[in-house]
């Protein structure tokens, strides 16, 4: 019995190792993670440090496989699958200042250079599909707008290679910043608000007809050229063989006919009569020959006259054209700057408006203040504003006549008048009555002088202390 419960134990105990030596296995397979070719694998946590000391952000795998320890470290896939980006650019501003629509298409994917992958991990680990082609979206609208302003309409339309090769350029430096490479640029079509580029084709066209009429007018004058020489030859052939045949048959007719003079008589006439036929349509021929080599050339002439006046008609339109949009953006330039002139200045009148309506509230509501504290009485508020003023309003009326130097002033008076005054007296009454009586300064403010500072006489005088 005893072997029998040792023989148990050490059953159990051979079962328990088992189970924790199969569990350590399976939990280092769980954490022993392979990535697949078109993901890239990033490691996050505590992955070691750089080769100047740093600790590393990320450790990116693609193509492998690795071990992850548990608690300390974890990790997530970026998708290397490429992102199609529609890039519809419009009124892009080129180097000659036109304003350009560039629609193209660019496919973008995660990087799997070595420097690159780690910033794809630092930067895009975590976003959606549609943030990272957000994301270069942003940076292709700026580079392609970089590029279109440093080239001129001629290159982007005629040199589509340079322009491309330039766009990925630039595309490609930036999205390296965040990971991305570029994989493939398509611009579609390009077309200016202007109508530049389709002038551009059109004087292409005009001068690929033109240079086609050329060479068929040329083709023309060649084959006149050939038909008249090759007509020439015949008839100079034609001629010489007939010449060398009369002849013949002349010394045949010499030899048979020496003894008939008037056989051969009239047989050097006839050959006389030949011979100025013949010589007479030779020169015929030669004639036609130099008329229609004539009528080549003229039209030639007319051709390469046609083709001149077309180019300088299609320069012309050109140049006319960047004269006029000159204009208009001067001329726009214009208004918007008198309209910014205008809107200051109305600004100003509307401050300066604000202002007097505060300066206006501000004393309509010390007014008011004033007849409060007066009892509600406008009188009685009247003779305050008035007590409060009236020693300013008397320092007025000295001053008007304190300058005067009374003892230079000659009275030619020897006595007194009616009312027992002297002259010197009337001079200085006179005179107090040449300053304004406060009932007119009043009247002349639109306001009526209260009762307490005098009433009016019936001969129109006052009877108050402003009168002297």
């Amino acid at each position: 019995m005893p072997n029998g419960e040792g023989f148990s134990s050490l059953l159990v105990l051979i079962c328990v190792i088992a189970l924790l030596v199969l569990t350590t296995f399976i939990v280092i397979a769980s954490r022993y993670r392979k990535c697949p070719s078109d993901k890239v694998m990033v490691i996050y946590g505590k992955v070691g440090n750089n080769a100047d000391g740093t600790s590393r952000s990320a450790k990116c795998i693609h193509g492998g496989a690795a071990f992850i320890w548990p608690v300390i470290q974890s990790v997530e896939f970026l998708d290397l699958t490429p992102i199609s980006i529609n890039v519809d650019l419009k009124n892009a501003l080129s180097k000659q200042n036109i304003r350009v629509d560039v629609p193209s298409r660019f496919t973008v994917g995660i990087s799997t250079e070595p420097g690159v992958m780690q910033n794809a991990a630092e930067r895009m680990l975590g976003l959606k599909l549609d943030d990272i082609q957000e994301l270069a979206k942003d940076i292709i609208f700026g580079q392609l707008r970089l590029v279109i302003a440093t080239m001129e309409i001629e290159e982007i339309n005629t040199d589509r290679d340079k322009f491309l090769e330039a766009v990925s350029r630039n595309v490609e430096t930036e999205l390296k910043k965040i990971g991305l490479r570029l994989i493939n640029v398509n611009v579609t079509d390009i077309t200016d608000e202007s109508g530049y580029i389709v002038a551009l084709g059109k004087e292409a066209a005009a001068k690929a007809i033109n240079d086609a009429k050329i060479s068929v007018a040329e083709a023309d004058r060649e084959g006149a050229i050939g038909s008249a020489n090759a007509e020439r030859d015949q008839r100079i052939n034609v001629s010489m063989a007939n010449s060398e045949a009369i002849k013949g048959e002349n010394e045949a007719k010499v030899q048979v006919a020496e003894s008939e003079s008037l056989r051969r008589e009239r047989e050097a006439e006839a050959l006389k009569r030949a011979t100025a036929a013949e010589k007479i349509q030779a020169a015929k021929a030669l004639e036609e020959a130099y008329a229609a080599q004539k009528a080549a050339e003229q039209a030639r002439a007319s051709l390469e006259q046609a083709t001149l006046e077309a180019d300088i008609i299609v320069k012309a339109e050109i140049d006319k054209k960047q004269l006029e949009l000159k204009a208009e953006a001067e001329a726009e330039q214009t208004r918007r700057l008198a309209k910014g002139e205008a809107d200051a200045t109305l600004m100003r009148m509307q401050a300066e408006a604000d202002g007097m309506r505060s300066i206006l509230t501000k004393q309509a509501e010390g007014f008011a203040e004033i007849v409060k504290s007066a009892g509600g009485e406008s009188n009685d508020a009247i003779r305050l504003m008035i007590a409060d003023k009236l020693e300013e309003l008397t320092k007025i009326q000295v001053e008007a006549v304190k300058n005067l130097k009374i003892d230079k002033v000659t009275v030619w008076d020897g006595g007194t008048n009616a009312d027992g005054k002297t002259a010197t007296a009337n001079f200085l009454s006179g005179m107090m009555k040449s300053i304004p009586p406060m009932n007119e300064m009043f009247d002349m403010a639109g306001m009526k002088l209260p009762n307490y500072l005098g009433t009016e006489k019936e001969d129109g005088t006052t009877d108050n202390f402003t009168n002297a």
